[in-house]
């Protein structure tokens, strides 16, 4: 349940449109709504400023739809990370007005175009084209949750003039996303570039010693370029999270 929707519930109630009754109706599934295979939050919208979103993978196409219907009662848009192809299709056929983004593996369902919130532009940078997926999903969250996006892709270090003619882009980002699998260099040279945060995300793209990420994953946490902070393996989801936020401030 977002804010547009209670202020149009409670002005409702103001005008005399909408009994308090009726209101009381609506409000019934707050603070969530137990519908069996999960606990919707309603609430945290009014308490975060962010919807819950949906993670697709282990659950089942019906799980999704019942979570997304369920959200949907309270006018909340919708978003699905971590959702295959063949689930996807089977979401689509109860909510035909869905849309689902191959590259970032994400759904998302908007009741209303996503207000613009972001007081800058997030950037989000990736290594490799191999690195794209990653870098994907956070363009699809952080575009949903109501912020400007720019990308660039394939810049990592074994090219590193490429990321240099981008100068200029970099420096006119507010906070900047870098996605880098095999040993995990690029968000340190970035961070050695710019004055803005940088959010690392390491993937599990990579050669055997790469370990599945954890060699990049460990290169940025040991970074020497202040100001990077990193998140999990694969995780561009949590690092649009972490930046819309930022991008607020």
């Amino acid at each position: 349940m977002n804010q547009e929707y209670l202020k149009t519930l409670l002005n409702s109630v103001r005008q005399g449109a909408l009994s308090v009754d009726e209101a009381m109706q609506q409000l019934r599934h707050l603070p969530f709504q137990d519908i069996g295979c999960a606990q919707v939050d309603h609430h945290r919208q009014l308490r975060q400023g962010t919807p819950e979103m949906i993670f697709g993978e282990g659950k089942t196409a019906e799980q999704i739809a019942a979570i997304a219907a369920a959200m949907s009662m309270g006018g909340s848009n919708i978003l699905v990370t971590r959702l295959d192809r063949e689930k996807a299709e089977q979401v689509l056929q109860i909510f035909p007005v869905a849309c689902y983004h191959d590259e970032a593996r994400c759904l998302t369902l908007e009741h209303q175009p996503p207000e613009l919130q972001g007081k800058g532009t997030i950037m989000v940078v990736s290594a490799g084209t191999s690195d794209i997926p990653v870098a994907a999903e956070a363009i699809v969250t952080a575009g949903f949750l109501g912020n400007r996006v720019e990308q660039i892709y394939d810049v990592g270090v074994a090219g590193i003039h490429r990321l240099l003619a981008r100068r200029e882009q970099l420096a006119a980002a507010s906070v900047i996303i870098v996605v880098a699998g095999m040993e995990g260099a690029l968000p340190s040279v970035v961070g050695g570039l710019v004055d803005k945060p940088v959010i690392a995300v390491p993937t599990s793209v990579g050669y055997g010693a790469s370990f599945g990420g954890i060699a990049a994953l460990l290169g940025m946490l040991n970074t020497c370029a202040s100001g990077v902070t990193v998140v999990n393996i694969d995780n561009g989801f949590g690092a649009a999270c972490a930046a819309n936020l930022m991008n607020r401030i």
